[in-house]
């Protein structure tokens, strides 16, 4: 991982440029066009032919977008996705993508955003008896993780349920302690508008194919770096599993729990998906409208990458991971070597923040639901171990220390758009 060393030089060059360059500012949005047609937003194979430049022209042109050059290695020839994009996490730059603000149906891969906008809301130990109108409202065929009316869980459980499982039970439990759907879907679309993922358009906050739901792959890469400056989102999206509370049985003194697992096969893993290395989240997801997608992050050698996949044509089993992880290998190999084709923005409030004294651009002061959580807590990593509820664990990496955050936070979105990405959790291999 980066060693603090190199994160301060980086930070003592923002600075100087911020004293030199106060004028310069961080990219400015370019709205997208409102959502309209069948929750596909793709009536044929044909991208749009005009679509959102956020991030830069390049992006908003259909096709592949690459700068290859001299050293830089040749994209996978057997790419079939409708829409993808390999970017930096840290520095944001995009470093190849294809059709990248193609408005599609993102099915679960959408709970990121719900991820996003709520758990700052609930202490993860908040507890929450289940009624039946919480569960009203789940479409057919959904996927769930079999919360039971009647039965109190907490919302940690209820994380678990949504990350692990892709749970709509449990997204539609949380929505309900939020004030109900209608409200959890108007703030997340609030909060798409401020990451300016203006692709984006919530209908149904779990993902569940509804009329003019949509994303695209610029939209859930952005989404999913906003998630990650949030603990509790690092620690969810990388467990492989956990134990789940069960129903009570009458006679019982004692509520048995039973395992959940990951439905992220890079994760996880799969009969003909290895483990990916260096995987450490984020969030899949299928439907009828969206095929299969996923955005996922990985760290090798120093290097971390975002990397989403939408709709795949091939009719093979685990194609959306196989693609992705072609992806991630290419760009592990071409970061460094391949001159960007745009960027990943950050948050509108980003350059606010960044221009007042002491603020923390990553997100993570101020809590994620968990308890704490500030970024910062030293540069060493540290090897992941069995967390006491029983969840598959978690380490830690790219740590950065608090004094680098506070220098980066002292105008760094002025003139970089670099966002300081806080201790990465690591996926850890089950005993």
């Amino acid at each position: 991982m980066p060693a603090p060393k190199k994160t301060i030089r980086r930070s003592l060059l923002v600075t100087s440029a911020v004293l030199s360059s106060l004028a310069l500012a961080a990219p400015a949005a370019v709205a997208a066009p409102s959502p309209s047609g069948s929750p596909s937003a793709s009536p044929s194979a044909t991208p749009p032919a005009s679509m959102s430049t956020v991030g830069g022209a390049r992006l908003g042109q259909p096709g592949t977008q690459v700068n290859l050059a001299s050293g830089v290695p040749v994209l996978p020839k057997d790419l079939s996705a409708r829409s993808w994009i390999v970017a930096d996490a840290e520095s944001g730059d995009v470093l190849a993508a294809h059709n990248a603000h193609w408005r599609l149906a993102p099915a679960s891969t959408l709970k990121m955003l719900f991820a996003d906008t709520l758990l700052p809301k609930f202490p993860r130990d908040t507890k929450h008896k289940v009624v039946p109108s919480d569960l009203a409202g789940i479409g057919s065929g959904s996927s769930m993780v079999g919360i039971k009316e009647e039965e109190t869980y907490t919302v940690h459980d209820l994380w678990l349920g949504v990350f692990l499982r892709s749970g709509n039970d449990a997204v539609h439990v949380l929505s309900a302690m939020n004030k109900g759907v209608d409200n959890t879907v108007e703030e997340m679309n609030e909060h798409a508008e401020e990451l300016q993922a203006l692709d984006t358009h919530v209908v149904s906050p779990d993902g569940y194919d509804a009329e003019g739901q949509v994303s695209s792959a610029y939209d859930l890469t952005l989404i999913a770096r906003s998630g990650l400056q949030k603990k509790d989102f690092r620690e969810y999206s990388s467990t492989v599993s956990a134990k789940f509370p069960g129903q009570t049985k009458k006679g019982k003194k004692v509520r048995e729990s039973f395992e959940i697992q990951t439905t992220n096969r890079l994760l996880a893993g799969d009969s003909d998906v290895p483990v990916y290395q260096g995987i450490a989240g984020v969030k899949n997801g299928n439907t009828t409208n969206a095929g299969a997608t996923f955005t996922g992050v990985a760290e090798r050698n120093g290097k971390v990458l975002l990397v989403t996949v939408m709709k795949p044509e091939k009719d093979e089993h685990n194609e959306v991971y196989k693609e992705t992880a072609r992806l991630f290998d290419w760009g592990f190999k071409a970061a460094g070597k391949v001159r960007p084709v745009g960027e990943l923005v950050p948050p509108k409030s980003a350059a606010q923040a960044g221009a007042q004294p002491g603020a923390n651009p990553s997100g993570e002061a101020g809590g994620s639901g968990d308890g704490g959580g500030t970024a910062g807590t030293g540069g060493k990593p540290v090897a992941g171990a069995p967390a006491a509820d029983g969840s598959s664990g978690i380490g830690t990496a790219l740590g950065i220390t608090g004094g680098v955050l506070v220098l980066l936070a002292g105008g760094a979105f002025l003139v970089n758009r670099r966002w300081p990405l806080p201790d990465l959790v690591r996926r850890r291999t089950r005993p």
